[in-house]
């Protein structure tokens, strides 16, 4: 151990006069600096304006924390086989430490020394904040204290017993090992923790970084987990909520460890005080931590939001799978960590550093630069008028874990961060950052830009889906003569109107094609600056047109729905109507195709060829004409084009159904459909409830249908001609 660093662990705890911070240009003693914040004969119609920016001047003044104690080494891992290295290394904060050295950001000398460098030039080195040993009261502000007398009873167990319960916890989700002293560790992390948010919370130091471990975040209320024992952060923030009422009430926690922080999470899932954002990658819950036994407790999906008074204060990043980088960790932060964090606006800032989504760690596999930390850290030194506490979770290769704390402290400690170029973000990370704005705009202002005011746009107003729907009508009976379907039905609403539209005479034709369809899709690209949209940059893109254009040439009847996200109702008032749910949605679609079966389709099915065509999440009125109509061998081909959910068609009372359906359909699946990304599960879809599946190159809905057109016209040919075959010679037979 470095003499120096165990002395300084043996401070008294906290930091009395001897080991507090200096004020520039006054003496060593705190108090003297605080009372130097506000001239004493400023006038008391001051602003409180004026006096936050003072406040903050001040703090600039002050250095940065930095915690350490080499104990916390002596966790480490009773089973002493032939292989007893584990990811969490007790060298993990050693190297940082050799590190933070290195560049000369901490200061060896004798702390008098430091005191004098440190009033004339606060941002040279670091301020030494003593660790100490967290109090069984502080720890059980979070944990039971059946779990606190769990981990005090590690000390007391032989190594033999330490060897079998290690090898017992490293099994599946508890992922741990244990030793003789890692109680002690763990206390002295907890302890670390807590001093470190406290100086900043007290306004001792301006920022604090606190090199820990074992690390927290993975730990529950009761149980450990994931090489956790305490959960440091959770217990540091709720002491300084307690010790600091007035001047620490909103805590922001920002987890940027590449596994989703499931303790803290759980602790503070129905607080309101504390806003919790974790980054991490979740592949479907396939990724550490995973999903819970217990399908009661939250895991780390994008859909896990808080609850009660807590709601809308979780806020889950999940990357669909590892591999992500500078580019999607800064358009995390960019649309979704900073202006929900400016928008909580919290009192302090404190970061589950976690280095294992850096560049060079094997465990995570990502590929976050120092660079980018410290960009990261520079924008949420931004919040709290900068009181930020960084706090070590995971991180697993000693060279990338040191780099990438390193870049932290330098910028803590008033170094601009380096220049960087931000690559292209992946499209299914776009996709994902997407859909987190949508779950997290219900309660975040800054989630749902733009909002409109219908009364404000007075009487003579329509929902665009419905205008658009009208121009079709029009479109279509001007090219194709087609008309509406009435459709019986107890109130016919605005989108209703024009939902079913027919070729007249379709009575009289020898082939018809049947399409379901989304409405179709909008493109515009707003003014950057204002976020107006006109016309001249909306588009509307309706891969439809072209098949009906073909049907119609080739002398097919055309029937034409459209299935609408939402039936607008005269008493809406809302500008954001949310898209109908799975439930609501299939009542919908299986009462207008069953209704269009048995008063239509099924009279003309003895005379016609019927082709039915599903397109988007309206597909799925394929799958219930086929359940909930014996309609199969009246049906000559199903084609369907999938973006969403992948729907299998079988019936418990009729056993061929399925295999009907994979010989007489033809289905196309976007080729960045969450299928194709376990191969297990592309095995799944091959089969014969799932029908004819083929991976598509493209990835849009109205490019896969524009490039598959051919496809799909030889398929209704082939099979026209089939049938042609068929039919003459039973012509022949009789």
């Amino acid at each position: 151990m470095e003499g120096e660093d165990q002395s300084m662990t043996d401070a008294p705890n906290g930091l009395d006069e001897s080991h507090a911070p200096p004020a520039t240009g006054q003496g060593s003693d705190l108090s003297a600096h605080n009372d130097m914040n506000v001239d004493t004969d400023e006038s008391e119609d001051s602003s409180e304006a004026e006096l936050r920016a003072n406040s903050m001047l001040q703090r600039r003044k002050l250095p940065t924390g930095c915690c350490y104690d080499d104990r916390m080494k002596l966790h480490a891992n009773a089973d002493f086989g032939p292989a007893p290295h584990h990811p969490e290394d007790p060298r993990r904060v050693e190297e940082i430490m050799k590190m933070f050295k290195k560049a000369g950001l901490v200061f060896t000398g004798p702390d008098s020394e430091l005191l004098d460098i440190l009033r004339e030039n606060p941002t040279k080195y670091m301020w030494r904040i003593p660790a100490r040993s967290a109090t069984k009261q502080e720890i059980c502000t979070v944990h039971t204290a059946r779990h606190y007398a769990w981990v005090e009873h590690l000390s007391d167990m032989p190594t033999r017993e330490l060897r079998l319960l290690s090898h017992n916890l490293d099994q599946g989700r508890a992922s741990l090992y244990v030793g003789g002293m890692s109680y002690e560790a763990a206390l002295l992390a907890a302890g670390g923790c807590v001093e470190t948010c406290k100086n900043v919370a007290a306004e001792r130091v301006k920022n604090a970084f606190a090199i820990i471990r074992p690390p927290g975040h993975h730990a529950e209320y009761d149980t450990p987990m994931g090489f956790c024992l305490f959960n440091n952060v959770p217990i540091a923030a709720k002491v300084c909520q307690n010790e600091f009422p007035d001047t620490c009430r909103k805590i922001l926690i920002l987890d940027w460890d590449v596994h989703h922080g499931n303790g803290v999470q759980n602790m503070f899932y129905e607080d309101p005080n504390i806003l919790y954002i974790s980054i991490h990658v979740y592949e479907n819950g396939n990724f550490y931590p995973g999903k819970p036994e217990n399908p009661m407790i939250p895991d780390g999906d994008i859909d896990k939001v808080g609850d009660g008074p807590g709601e809308g204060k979780n806020i889950n990043i999940g990357w669909p799978s590892q591999g992500m980088g500078d580019g999607e960790y800064m358009a995390a932060f960019q649309h979704i960590v900073m202006p929900i964090g400016r928008e909580f606006n919290p009192d302090m800032v404190i970061i589950s550093a976690g280095f294992d989504a850096a560049d060079g760690d094997e465990l995570g596999g990502c590929f976050v630069t120092p660079t980018c930390y410290a960009h990261m850290t520079h924008m949420l030194m931004s919040l709290a008028g900068g009181k930020v506490a960084v706090c070590l979770e995971g991180g697993y290769n000693l060279k990338a874990i040191s780099n990438s704390a390193l870049a932290v402290a330098r910028t803590l400690m008033g170094e601009p961060p380096p220049q960087m170029s931000i690559p292209p973000i992946a499209k299914e990370a776009a996709k994902m950052i997407a859909k987190v704005k949508g779950i997290q705009a219900p309660y975040w202002e800054c989630m749902r830009p733009g909002v409109i005011d219908l009364n404000e746009l007075g009487d003579n107003r329509s929902r665009l889906h419905d205008v658009i729907r009208g121009y079709q009508r029009q479109v279509l009976s001007q090219k194709f003569n087609m008309i509406p379907l009435f459709i019986q039905r107890a109130v016919l609403y605005k989108s209703f109107e024009n939902q079913v539209l027919v070729t007249p005479g379709l009575q009289a034709k020898k082939n018809i094609m049947v399409i379901i369809h989304d409405p179709p899709e909008l493109k515009a690209m707003p003014d950057t600056i204002d976020n107006t949209v006109d016309p001249h940059n909306g588009f509307i893109v309706d891969g439809v047109t072209s098949y009906i254009e073909w049907a119609h040439k080739n002398d097919f009847g055309i029937v034409d729905v459209n299935i609408p996200h939402y039936i607008t109702r005269p008493e809406d008032m809302d500008a954001y109507m949310a898209r109908a749910d799975e439930k609501t949605l299939q009542r919908q679609i299986q009462e207008l195709v069953c209704y269009i079966w048995d008063n239509y389709l099924q009279l003309y099915s003895a005379t016609a060829n019927l082709f039915v065509m599903g397109v988007g999440n309206a597909y799925l009125g394929v799958k219930v004409l086929l359940t909930n109509r014996d309609c199969k061998y009246q049906l000559s081909g199903v084609v369907n084009f999938v973006t969403g959910s992948l729907r299998p068609v079988k019936s418990e009372t009729d056993p061929d159904l399925s295999t009907w359906y994979k010989q007489n359909s033809l289905v196309f699946v976007t080729n960045d459909h969450a299928c194709w990304a376990d191969s297990s599960l592309a095995k799944k879809v091959l089969k014969k409830r799932f029908g004819g599946v083929q991976k598509s190159p493209e990835s849009g809905l109205n490019r896969m249908m524009e490039v598959h057109e051919p496809d799909v016209c030889q398929f209704i040919n082939e099979r026209l001609k089939s049938q042609r075959r068929s039919g003459n010679t039973t012509e022949d037979e009789n």
